[in-house]
């Protein structure tokens, strides 16, 4: 075989390392430390490197456009830290072969050591046995394997077996991977997209790109463009998409209903058929690829594909839905300027949340965009830069509120260059309240970036929720449908009773300067009981302010906080 990579063969390593990934990324998610039903490295990981696929598959066969759709399209499709430091990976490894015409070991040794480096300084604490000690390791070995003139395939054998090693090393590193028995998630999902790309390149695995859409199959069926007997008055989508969703996660009634819901926002002809542990999807949309993304969050998907209805229609048709979409286009064209015509505020908020009781708390409090997301689903750095854009403000402040999401929200600022963008780092939601509680808008930016900080710093936080495996935290024995009381710096409570566990997790963030309990009932937790539950905490507390609220968040029992 060759010692070199040329252009192409560097796009197909490159899917062949994204498939692999998302084939197993529900694995990478159960590698969570906490046996919380919200892991999510694996999804993460996924979305960031399909969002660089879609752009690689267009990209011209050149090393140029390559280099650049892969650091392109993960940057702004970075969610999760774990897809932040991916894209970031993926963004040095870039720089260095996008001259190139084609890659040996001495450029891949150089484009890894740049990968470390870019990635290392985009987080503010480092910390050792995570995906970036792995991506070290590889980095070092590729070194001292090209400065031994090694061959491409040995090379590749040489360094995929040194970064396992330095993945199975993990837990040495972290105690709390040791206790829990698992390796480090993001190091195992980097490892995974470097043994796609490899089997790729060593023949183990092929890729077929079509001449337009790479591995996404563009077919033609009779239920599209050829099919005479559709009016071609009525196309207003342009894209029939048909793919199957093989489950990953539970599939009830409330999922198919919005999944449901969803295909019908973005458009029509739809049919929806579940089977055991698959769904059979048809849309016609004009968006296929949030079809696509919308079935990953329920599992990984097969038989994808997409017919073009417009393009052997009557011209006519073709014509009127451009200019449909001009004038759409048009349209929105003139309301942003006609809105940036309008002088901007001094301050906007932007907030990350997960239910609707939330959402109208942050809106109360002043929040000019609240994105959804959070714990099951992390917003990408995209998300982040369209709800700056869409708000008018000279200054923005942004608040994750989430430990997640708070790269992707520090890597949208650093890409938004026509406002100041200041990332608070709330944890969570009660954290977020209090930030934007502490904010005066009668003060300057510094000013209220240190006492919303400071606010943030005063809350005691912890959450609720329930255990998806057996493990040991922190010395407590955990089996899988335990309860679990999750406090800022760990676990603090278990047990098989929700209010039980829930007032635990209050009382050891309780002290004698405790002055307000802010209790938030998730969707899952009737208003009774969260009521019981409040009544119990002021009869225990009585000189401190107890507060219930409807948070209406998944997952989550209750979110609480202590002031």
């Amino acid at each position: 075989m060759s010692n070199t990579i040329d252009a192409l063969a560097l796009k197909k390593a490159f899917i062949a390392g994204a498939n692999n990934l998302d084939k197993n990324k529900e694995y990478i998610n159960e590698l969570n430390v906490f046996p919380v039903p919200d892991g999510d490295t694996g999804t993460n990981m996924t979305l960031t490197i399909l969002s660089a696929v879609k752009e690689v598959e267009a990209a011209p066969d050149d090393m140029k456009s390559i280099a650049k759709a892969m650091s392109t399209g993960s940057l702004r499709g970075a969610r999760g830290n774990s897809g932040v430091i991916l894209s970031q990976l993926l963004r040095g490894f870039s720089k260095k072969v996008q001259d190139a015409r084609t890659i040996d070991v001495h450029v891949i040794a150089d484009a890894f050591q740049k990968a470390v480096e870019t990635a290392y300084k985009a987080v503010m604490k480092p910390k050792e046995g995570t995906i970036l000690t792995v991506a070290k390791g590889v980095a070092s070995k590729a070194r001292e394997c090209a400065d031994a003139d090694m061959s491409l395939a040995q090379f590749c054998d040489e360094v995929i077996e040194y970064g396992d090693a330095v993945l199975d090393s993990t837990p040495e590193m972290l105690p709390v991977l040791k206790e829990a028995g698992v390796v480090d998630s993001g190091g195992q999902g980097l490892m995974v997209v470097l043994k796609g790309a490899v089997d790729c390149l060593m023949g183990r695995v092929t890729v077929e790109l079509s001449k337009n859409t790479g591995t996404v199959n563009v077919a033609r069926t009779s239920t599209g463009a050829g099919n005479d007997s559709l009016s071609t008055a009525d196309i207003k989508f342009g894209y029939c998409t048909e793919f199957i969703i093989n489950l990953e996660k539970p599939y009830g009634e409330a999922e198919e209903d919005d999944l449901k819901s969803f295909l019908e926002s973005i458009g029509d002809s739809i049919v929806c058929v579940s089977l055991d542990d698959i769904v059979k999807i048809h849309v016609h949309t004009n968006h296929p690829g949030q079809a696509f993304e919308k079935g990953l969050t329920l599992g990984y998907l097969t038989n994808m594909k997409i017919d073009n209805m417009r393009i052997e229609h009557h011209e006519r048709v073709i014509g009127q839905a451009e200019r449909d979409e001009a004038e759409k286009q048009e349209e929105e064209r003139q309301h942003r300027k006609q809105e940036h015509k309008e002088p901007r505020k001094k301050y906007g908020f932007i907030t990350v949340s997960m239910g609707d009781g939330l959402k109208t708390l942050f809106e109360e409090l002043g929040a000019d965009r609240v994105i959804e997301g959070g714990q099951t689903m992390n917003p990408s750095t995209e998300d982040m830069l369209n709800a700056i854009d869409d708000v008018n403000a000279e200054n923005i402040f942004i608040l994750p509120n989430n430990k997640n999401v708070v790269l992707a929200a520090n890597q949208a600022a650093t890409l938004c260059e026509d406002k100041n963008i200041i990332v608070i780092p709330t944890a969570n939601a009660p954290q977020g309240i209090s930030a934007m509680i502490a904010f005066d808008s009668t003060v300057d930016v510094d000013e209220n970036r240190s006492a919303m900080k400071s606010a943030v710093k005063n809350v005691k936080s912890g959450q609720v929720t329930y255990s998806v495996r057996d493990t040991s935290i922190d010395g407590k024995a955990i089996k899988e449908g335990d309860i679990m009381g999750i406090g800022d710096k760990g676990l603090v409570s278990v047990g098989n009773d929700i209010e039980n566990v829930t007032f635990e997790l209050i009382a050891d963030a309780v002290d004698e300067d405790s002055e307000v309990i802010s209790i938030y009932n998730g969707a899952d937790v009737s208003e009774e009981d969260a009521q019981k539950l409040a009544g119990r905490v002021e009869e225990a507390y009585p000189d401190v302010d107890v507060q219930c609220y409807y948070g209406g968040q998944p997952i989550y029992y209750y979110i609480v906080s202590v002031e």
